[in-house]
């Protein structure tokens, strides 16, 4: 996928959302990354959120609504499944094994402990955080200039 964020701003402006993302940073091996939304919410437990990058990703991004603190490893599983990347509204782990692998990810920083429920967590529900609503089925772009959501696929 080839774009720049700046660059669909300028063509669609009055189309996007732009997310406050100051506080996000990129973890994985790609940069630049976006695809169909699919969210899910949850709150320092991952093992429900943990079975939707084990299914077919193409295309998709998955969005975390994670409370702000959610220590989650799901770039590896996302990687096998071609999943185009992850937002994540909380923390990851791993950070340097994450760094390498060809997914997208961004995250608001890095912990070390993981906290494992059994809690099912809503998915694909509209999720809010970074200033913007992420609605499941929109899309989203993101890159080193910021992220971006739209109701439409955007192309240049």
């Amino acid at each position: 996928m080839e774009y720049k964020t700046t660059g669909l701003c300028d063509a669609f402006l009055e189309n996007v959302s732009i997310a406050d993302a100051t506080g996000f940073k990129d973890y994985g091996g790609r940069k630049t990354f976006g695809g169909k939304i699919h969210t899910i919410q949850c709150f320092e437990g991952h093992a429900g959120v943990e079975k939707i990058p084990a299914t077919d990703g193409t295309g998709k991004v998955l969005v975390v609504d994670g409370g702000g603190l959610s220590a989650l490893r799901l770039a590896g599983i996302a990687v096998k499944n071609n999943w185009g990347g992850i937002i994540i509204n909380g923390c990851i782990r791993d950070s340097a094994t994450t760094a390498g692998l060809n997914v997208g990810l961004k995250a608001l920083s890095t912990y070390p402990i993981s906290k494992v429920t059994d809690t099912e967590w809503p998915e694909n529900i509209e999720v809010n955080f970074a200033g913007i609503t992420f609605t499941p089925g929109h899309f989203v772009y993101c890159d080193d200039d910021g992220i971006i959501t739209s109701a439409k696929a955007l192309a240049l």
